[in-house]
């Protein structure tokens, strides 16, 4: 059973295993697997937590989410990149009382309102109230230690991330360098920043 498979494969820590468990999984079982997921990562699994954000922006619930409380379009990807965010940043808070899709659309749920409040504010932000997608992007550039758990990022998202938020390229800038498509590279540096929030809160430096 797939389960079983991806229980043995997160434990070993093998995420070859994990990953290609999770990608068998039928789509009428996918609540469980976020189920397993969320709940291995918020007991300190950071291969559940990474593997847990990749089904969760591959399958797009998020952005359905988010989508279905904002008429402007354009910001969805914004947003939907804000709350991929804050779910890796507080999946030790998972405490799996809820379905993995009701504790997600809470999170949604905020990051909208944060967005629109954010809307109305003509002045400029304290630090404090930058959305999560920006402070993530400037504690990258700006602390060491949130380097080196971005270094222990698969090189898939590590290298987007990097010219992004180290070097300071434009996503069209990093997907003209390294021959990927603007909209691959916008995916991979959203679930990359989300991968470093996951390591982060697992080291205890992000709380939800």
């Amino acid at each position: 059973m797939w389960a079983e498979e991806l229980a043995r494969a997160v434990a070993a820590g093998d995420p070859v295993a994990a990953r290609d468990c999770a990608r068998s999984v039928p789509a009428q079982e996918q609540d469980d697997l976020l189920q397993q997921l969320a709940t291995s990562a918020a007991a300190g699994s950071t291969l559940a937590a990474e593997v847990l954000v990749e089904q969760l922006d591959e399958s797009g619930v998020i952005r359905r989410f988010v989508r279905s409380s904002l008429l402007d379009e354009s910001a969805v990807d914004d947003v939907s990149q804000d709350a991929l965010i804050s779910v890796a940043g507080s999946i030790g808070a998972f405490r799996g009382g809820s379905k993995v899709s009701t504790w997600v659309h809470t999170i949604v749920r905020n990051r909208v309102v944060d967005h629109l409040r954010r809307q109305r504010v003509t002045a400029p932000l304290p630090q404090d109230e930058l959305s999560p997608a920006q402070r993530m992007s400037s504690m990258i550039a700006t602390r060491a230690t949130v380097q080196e758990a971005l270094a222990a990022l698969p090189e898939l998202y590590r290298d987007p991330v990097t010219l992004r938020d180290l070097e300071g390229l434009s996503y069209a800038e990093v997907a003209d360098r390294l021959d990927r498509n603007v909209g691959t590279v916008k995916a991979q540096i959203s679930r990359g920043r989300a991968l470093v929030a996951a390591r982060l809160q697992d080291q205890g430096w992000l709380t939800g």
